[in-house]
């Protein structure tokens, strides 16, 4: 047996890793901190992979001294980690570990640089005391962190004579301090959802469990979906920890990075808050992680390894043996079926935290019905009204429409024909400046006097996004000012901060914008949010659209009515009936869990059964076809013999995608470790016949 082995935990050494002999009768795995022969010297090195083979000559490698035994060390968690999601994921250990490790590349010092956060950082926060059901679940939550601290102690006491033993005669002692050692593998690794209604207090509920991890020594990771969606907590959470935070965020650029994982690094801070990557904070002392708005789809990462947040963070919990802590007012499908089936506990905050403060009224406009009356506004008759009302006793208003733009896209009345990305599957959006740009990949073209299909000059724009919403608002009501929050008006670093910090200011009337505004904010002088093509979600080719659907009309119904004014909702659809937009008007999650279950048990969709997606994309699209439809034909009789239920290959819902075309097999089954031997069985049967690698594989396991 060989061990792979690297000794210096950076992205520049990823590339070097050393064969060594594992002694016979020694047990090592991959993840392990091993002692090792390197030159004169005595080191201490990690293993990434183990062999039965080796290219070099057996007599000249040097053998494995041993394993280092005592507490995980931060970088042993974060290499256990990337041999985990290597596995789980389907990557290379390679891509899987460049992923972990936090950037070790220094970027040259920007002396103007300035944390974004600092000029809003003037304000205190103020505790606020909690109410019965916020102190049970912050009680239940500590309970656990405690036995955590002694699962700890014990685990220590009963290591450190062997530690210390290990380490002596090295001349780099490996030694782990008690400011360096974690806790060992699931001690103490207890997962918790908090499932509170929208205003419920749940970032007060994290602030006191916070505050005593803190005090007992520990480093927290606090997980948010995107800075723009909970950009308030983010606020709250620096203000209340002030100069122990470190914050990661898209927009920031590789120097800000590299000096956020420094800080963390060298125990500047004791708090990493920031998107998924933040799972990976280089924390030797993790005390407990938090998953704040769990059920987001930015938690789930689009590049290889194509890794799942929420199930990264309970694998970082289980390494570092500490409590995690998810929270949302639509939880997922998949927590709330674990919670149910007891693998994690579930608290929950029924009411609304702040005194006076009640859940919205909500209405629904039944747009079929306003056509009828003559109405072809975008506003229904009732929420024109109720926006006139607001502006008249100066309170604020929120309209969402999950879709940007001007038009939705351009089509000649002619032959029919929309007018598409040349480099893409789909339709050109029409933009205010006359330019139609592609969401996908950035193409731009001037809008056209005739169609370039038939040259008819009867060329017209369809449907509608945000830039027509905001015209059309300004034309309805003149007098109101209005901001529009989308990912045009958000381009520029800084841009979600000023948006909702100018709006916070009551320096606007009514924000119009994506999903962007609807999720995590908490503005009191808001009394009213219209929802104006709420159905339009329902209609995602994706099992998931109901619960999508009914998780962002009910995170955009609870902006309203957060201060002590009652807030009103206008949910506009042309399909009132459907259960999503129903349960959704009564903000009965329980509701909508049971009745999407019965559709998920019904089909075999996740969460009663795993679901493997597997995209195939090249750029030429003959050799595509041919290499997946024999892949898929050799893999049948497998799959038939499992019992997994295999399909396609079928086109991608966007078929090509920056010249590169596309396609799509699903695989089901209920057992995981059946999903993972088919997934391993196409990969070797497509690598029979893309010899060339001319084929590029991605995996989806929901």
């Amino acid at each position: 047996m060989y061990a792979q082995v690297i000794i210096d935990i950076t992205n520049e050494a990823l590339n070097h890793a050393y064969t060594y002999r594992v002694p016979e009768g020694m047990q090592v795995k991959a993840g392990d901190r091993v002692s090792i022969p390197f030159g004169h010297l005595r080191k201490t090195g990690y293993v990434l992979e183990l062999t039965e083979k080796t290219g070099y000559a057996p007599e000249k490698l040097r053998e494995l001294f041993g394993r280092v035994e005592g507490a995980v060390t931060m970088q042993e968690q974060l290499i256990r980690l990337a041999v985990w999601m290597s596995e789980e994921y389907g990557t290379t250990l390679n891509q899987c570990l460049k992923t972990v490790l936090p950037v070790k590349r220094a970027v040259g010092k920007n002396r103007r640089r300035i944390d974004p956060l600092m000029r809003y950082l003037s304000e205190e926060d103020r505790e606020v005391c909690l109410n019965a059901e916020q102190q049970r679940a912050v009680e239940e939550v500590l309970r656990g962190f405690r036995r955590s601290l002694s699962a700890d102690d014990a685990v220590f006491s009963e290591k450190n004579a062997a530690s210390s033993e290990s380490n002596a005669g090295s001349s780099d002692s490996n030694a782990v301090s008690s400011g360096e050692r974690a806790l060992s593998p699931e001690h103490g690794a207890v997962r918790y959802l908090l499932h509170g209604v929208t205003g419920s207090g749940k970032t007060e509920v994290y602030l006191h469990i916070m505050d005593e991890v803190l005090r007992a020594g520990r480093q927290i990771i606090f997980l948010i979906p995107e800075i723009s969606l909970t950009y308030q907590t983010v606020l709250r959470v620096s203000r209340r920890f002030r100069g122990r935070v470190a914050v990661l965020h898209s927009r920031m650029s590789m120097g800000e990075r590299f000096e956020q994982y420094r800080r963390c690094e060298r125990g500047e801070v004791d708090i990493l808050i920031g998107p998924r990557s933040a799972v990976f904070a280089p924390f030797a002392r993790l005390g407990l992680l938090v998953m704040d708005e769990e059920h987001e789809a930015a938690y789930k990462s689009e590049t290889a390894p194509r890794y799942e947040t929420r199930e990264v963070a309970w694998e970082r919990a289980r390494i570092a043996g500490c409590p995690l802590v998810y929270g949302s007012a639509t939880p997922s499908l998949r927590l709330f079926h674990l919670a149910e089936e007891g693998e994690v506990r579930l608290l929950t905050l029924s009411r609304r935290a702040k005194a006076g403060s009640r859940l919205p009224v909500l209405e629904i406009a039944d747009l079929r019905e306003e056509l009828k009356r003559g109405n072809r506004s975008i506003f229904s008759e009732r929420l024109s009204s109720l926006l006139s009302e607001t502006l008249r006793r100066g309170e604020q208003s929120m309209l969402f429409l999950n879709r940007r733009g001007y038009s939705s896209f351009i089509s000649c009345r002619s032959c029919g024909e929309a007018v598409k990305c040349p480099h893409c599957d789909v339709s050109l959006t029409l933009h205010r400046d006359g330019i139609l740009r592609c969401h996908y990949c950035g193409y731009a073209k001037r809008l056209m006097q005739k169609c370039p299909s038939c040259g008819s000059p009867y060329i017209a724009p369809f449907g509608f996004g945000t830039e027509k919403l905001e015209s059309f608002t300004r034309e309805r009501f003149p007098e109101a000012r209005i901001l529009r929050m989308d990912a045009d008006t958000t381009r520029r670093k800084g841009g979600h901060e000023a948006i909702l910090s100018a709006f916070r200011k009551q320096e606007a009337d009514i924000l119009i914008g994506t999903q962007m505004i609807v999720k995590g904010h908490d503005f009191p002088n808001v009394t009213l949010v219209g929802m104006i093509a709420a159905d339009m979600s329902l209609s995602a080719p994706d099992f998931t659209a109901q619960e999508r659907t009914f998780q962002l009309l009910t995170q955009a119904a609870g902006r309203a009515g957060r201060g002590e004014t009652p807030g009103n909702v206008i949910i506009q659809t042309y399909q009132p009936e459907h259960y999503a937009i129903q349960l959704s008007q009564k903000q009965d999650y329980r509701g909508f869990y049971e009745r999407e279950m019965q559709f998920r048990r019904r089909l075999g969709y996740p969460p009663c059964e795993y679901l493997l997606t597997i995209q195939l994309s090249a750029g030429d699209e003959d050799l595509l076809n041919a290499i997946a439809q024999e892949t898929v034909r050799e893999l049948l009789p497998y799959a038939a013999e499992s019992e997994a239920e295999l399909l396609g290959p079928f086109n991608a819902t966007v078929y090509k995608l920056k010249d590169i075309f596309r396609k799509i097999v699903y695989i089901k089954h209920r057992e995981h470790a059946i999903i993972i031997k088919l997934r391993e069985g196409f990969a070797a049967r497509l690598r029979k016949h893309d010899r060339r690698g001319q084929l590029l594989l991605n995996y989806d396991i929901q």
